[in-house]
């Protein structure tokens, strides 16, 4: 089978976040899905079933080097990139759409600078759960509790998958965040089996709102160099909170500096009575193609 790999939330080449996406050629079974997820070792890989639409969208699904999971935001960029690029090069205007585990998700491209667009993706209305105490999470991140901002709740956001918002002062205090994994791991089991979304009004570059770091729920507890669903889910925090006091927020959010994979994330987000409406967009930049043997 053919596959591509590109970097999502770039602004160029060896930036964002490393995906696969992989075309079969026959059906595959699940173990061989996940055996090759292994393999690349990336956040996540993606297979691309058929080219024909189903219900009006791409069959695709997400794996991680350790399971299979329902939505991501980096590979539903990544992949309908491709399928741009390869299946419906003649559709410029209309969005590409997706069938994964948590349903449709469209993903539409826009203007950006110069010849490279801007893939915008429209996230599922928001759950939230209950507060969770600061001074267990100041533990898993080894930080002082009175580094968190204690004017916002820390609390579990899902707008498909799971993350523990938690709301810093500073920026230094995010680039402190070192995950204790036996904490982590008995937070995941007692508590909440989430990410870890830490953030500040702080940032590197001056032409950004917040900075941000997301610590995955997965095989080693790593540091996730862009995060597009974290990111929705932190867009729906936000809102819901009022942390900026509007309904409307549009924000430039960098993430991945502490990997070495500097990241740019978009928020074009909004709150109407209950109703939320949450888009993460970003670049995708081609890497590589070939052929899976």
């Amino acid at each position: 089978m053919q596959f591509y790999m590109v970097d999502v939330f770039a602004e160029r080449k060896y930036q964002g976040n490393q995906l696969a996406v992989l075309l079969p050629d026959k059906e595959l079974a699940t173990s061989e899905m996940q055996q090759i997820a292994k393999e690349f070792n990336f956040s996540e890989i993606t297979f691309i079933l058929s080219d024909r639409k189903t219900d009006g969208g791409y069959e695709v699904r997400i794996f991680t080097p350790d399971l299979e999971i329902p939505f991501a935001g980096h590979p539903s960029l990544g992949t309908a990139y491709v399928i741009r690029h390869l299946l419906e090069e003649d559709l410029k205007d209309e969005p590409v759409v997706l069938n994964l585990g948590v349903g449709q998700i469209p993903v539409s491209f826009s203007e950006g600078e110069g010849d490279i667009p801007v893939l915008w993706m429209k996230q599922k209305q928001p759950e939230f759960g209950a507060a969770i105490d600061p001074a267990v999470v100041a533990g898993i991140l080894q930080i002082d509790p009175e580094a968190i901002d204690a004017k916002y709740p820390i609390r579990t956001v899902s707008t498909g998958l799971p993350s523990v918002i938690v709301p810093l002062k500073t920026l230094d205090v995010v680039q402190r965040c070192a995950i204790h994994h036996g904490k982590f791991e008995r937070f995941l089991k007692d508590v909440a089996d989430a990410n870890i979304l830490v953030y500040a009004p702080e940032t590197i570059h001056e032409a950004n709102d917040l900075h941000v770091r997301v610590f995955v729920n997965d095989t080693g507890y790593y540091e996730d160099p862009a995060t597009g669903s974290a990111n929705g889910n932190l867009a729906s925090y936000l809102l819901e909170n009022r942390v900026l006091e509007k309904d409307r927020i549009e924000l430039r959010v960098e993430q991945g500096y502490s990997v070495g994979r500097d990241s740019l994330l978009l928020m074009d987000a909004s709150k109407s009575g209950e109703l939320f409406d949450i888009n993460i967009g970003g670049k995708v930049f081609p890497v590589a193609k070939g052929e899976w043997l």
